[in-house]
C-alpha cells in the first residue's frame, strides 16, 4: 500500500515539477506512451499480452486517480482541531484501504490476461520507471538551480571578524 501510494506520489512530483519546467511541457500522452514501452520491454511482454494488458491498467490507473485525487484533497489543509485530524487521518486510512483493494481487484484480472511472473516483473518495471522519471525530473531541477545561482551576481565578501580586545589589563 505504502509503495503503491510512494509511486503515485512520485508520478505527482514528477508531474508537477516538469510541468513548472518552462522549456519541458509535460505531456500526459508521452508519459504513458513512454512507461508502456518501458514495461513491455522490461517485463518482456509479447504485443499480445501488452494488448490486453494496458487496457486493464488503464483502467485501474483512472479508478486509482479518482482515489489520489481525493486524498490529495484531504491533505491540502489541515483541520483546525485535533478532532477534525482525526477526522481526516480515518478518511485517509479508508483511501488507501480503497486504493489498495482497486490494486487487488485489478490484479486479479490482470492474472486472467498474464502471467504472475510477468505481473511480478510489471510491478517491478513500474516502479523502475518512476523512479527514474523522479531522478531525472530531480536533476532537471538540480541544473536550473545550478544555472539559476550562476547567473546571480556574486554578493559583497562578508567583513573580516573583529575580535574584541580583552578588557584585563595583561
Amino acid at each position: 500500500m505504502r509503495r503503491y501510494f510512494m509511486v503515485m506520489m512520485c508520478l505527482f512530483v514528477f508531474v508537477t515539477l516538469t510541468a513548472q519546467d518552462s522549456k519541458q511541457k509535460f505531456s500526459p500522452e508521452k508519459f504513458k506512451s513512454e512507461m508502456e514501452r518501458f514495461i513491455t520491454k522490461d517485463a518482456c511482454l509479447s504485443q499480445k499480452e501488452a494488448a490486453k494488458f494496458f487496457p486493464l491498467y488503464d483502467e485501474m490507473k483512472k479508478k486509482s486517480r479518482v482515489v489520489f485525487d481525493k486524498m490529495r484533497a484531504l491533505s491540502k489543509k489541515k483541520p483546525a482541531d485535533e478532532a477534525g485530524c482525526r477526522e481526516a487521518i480515518k478518511k485517509r486510512d479508508k483511501l488507501d484501504i480503497e486504493l489498495k483493494r482497486i490494486q487487488q481487484t485489478y490484479h486479479e484480472k490482470f492474472l486472467t490476461v498474464i502471467s504472475a511472473s510477468k505481473l511480478f516483473d510489471v510491478i517491478r518495471a513500474e516502479e523502475k520507471f518512476h523512479r527514474g522519471m523522479l531522478r531525472k525530473a530531480n536533476s532537471s531541477v538540480n541544473r536550473k538551480d545550478k544555472r539559476r545561482n550562476e547567473t546571480e551576481r556574486p554578493r559583497a565578501a562578508a567583513p573580516a571578524s573583529r575580535h574584541k580586545k580583552s578588557a584585563v589589563p595583561q
